[in-house]
């Protein structure tokens, strides 16, 4: 039995009962194919840089659309990197959406740059164009687009903005790998885009890992430099600059290359689950993710909206379906940034956002029957 929205509003699922919990995600831990491409690295012992890294980045490029990519060891560094490439530091402002995970404002202050955390549009719980015009200050320098849940900003306005403004524009793409922006993709319509490779995303290695991607050649050549003690490629000690290490390892290299060749597949799954289990839950008593008017979603993760969350989290449990909260503080409330927002006032949009949003699983190996159960669950809530 599948679920299918030709089976009305409000449907209940049958099947047996299913002791096997549905997780929030699975991941490709046992896949053969990628177990021999870690061997294969083993075998060389090139874990740092490499030629797997090289011909990663060269991919990762090409699929994006980018004249360069430059593999790093994780999203916040990848994001970090760009800001410190840009020149930022002490003394400049960066405007990010508080509706975020926590590194897209760490990246800034591992700069020493200040975060100017703003709220986000209450539908789609992005960033707009509008929201950054009426934070743009003196000190003000970048702004940081998050693409967040595998939804996309609307960036032409964006873009523009920017442009007029005189700030770079760093895209945070950790969460829409594979999505477009129009005819692009995601990562490339601002100076630099950035990309986490944690095991739990869309383009996800078996470890940390990150990337950069930009058209500019010297800023490509300086991130190269950043994230390797300052040397240039081929100038082994020879220290340009003061740097850190930050460099992307062959064996994530390898596993992100062959799970690259499968991602527009994989996000093309997500996209027919989230639409079939859209359709399944229109009569549910939760609010459905709200799709950008001009992006793409490709589903990182579905969230859900409810005033009753944490009863329906505990419903699924007892249902045995798993659930998550990305993310239950914004930033500007945690401990980390509570000196961040000094005016006090409310950012109600991403406050509100953080009470109501829950989780529900969507990962691209997601049987009928566990779709069938997620559906149940949600509609007897």
């Amino acid at each position: 039995m599948t679920v299918s929205p030709a089976r009305g509003r409000g449907a209940r699922f049958s099947g047996g009962r299913s002791d096997k919990p549905v997780p929030l995600t699975r991941l490709d831990n046992g896949d053969p194919e990628l177990l021999e491409a870690v061997a294969r690295v083993a075998s060389s012992s090139a874990f740092t840089l490499g030629e797997e890294v090289d011909a990663f980045e060269r991919e990762f490029a090409q699929y994006c659309g980018a004249a360069h990519a430059v593999g790093v060891s994780s999203g916040t560094d990848a994001l970090a990197l760009a800001l410190r490439a840009l020149g930022l530091g002490p003394g400049d402002e960066v405007i990010v959406p508080t509706n975020s995970f926590i590194a897209s404002a760490e990246a800034v202050s591992l700069v020493g740059a200040t975060p100017r955390l703003v709220d986000v549009d209450p539908l789609t719980g992005l960033l707009t164009a509008e929201i950054v015009e009426r934070a743009v200050g003196p000190a003000t320098r970048a702004v940081i687009a998050v693409h967040l849940y595998g939804a996309t900003v609307d960036m032409d306005p964006l873009v523009r903005l920017a442009d007029e403004a005189g700030l770079a524009l760093v895209e945070d793409a950790c969460h829409a790998h594979g999505a477009f922006v129009g005819s692009a993709r995601a990562g490339t319509l601002g100076d630099l885009g950035c990309f986490s490779f944690h095991p739990k995303m869309n383009l996800g290695g078996w470890g940390d890992g990150g990337a950069v991607v930009t058209d500019d050649p010297a800023l490509d050549q300086r991130l190269r430099m950043l994230r390797s003690h300052g040397e240039a490629p081929g100038e082994r000690h020879r220290h340009r600059v003061p740097a850190t290490t930050a460099r992307l390892d062959g064996i994530q290299a390898a596993v992100l290359r062959l799970k690259l060749r499968h991602l527009d597949e994989a996000n093309g799954r997500r996209r027919v689950l989230a639409a079939r289990l859209r359709a399944a839950l229109e009569s549910a008593r939760v609010a459905l993710p709200h799709p950008p008017a001009a992006g793409d979603h490709v589903y990182h993760l579905f969230v859900v909206q409810s005033d009753r969350r944490d009863a329906l989290r505990a419903h699924l449990a007892r249902a045995r379906v798993g659930s998550a909260v990305h993310y239950p503080t914004p930033i500007h409330l945690t401990e980390a940034y509570a000196d961040s927002h000094p005016s006090g006032q409310p950012l109600a949009a991403a406050e509100r956002l953080a009470e109501r949003i829950c989780s529900l699983p969507l990962f691209p190996a997601m049987s009928e029957r566990e779709l069938e159960r997620i559906a149940d669950a949600a509609l007897t809530f």
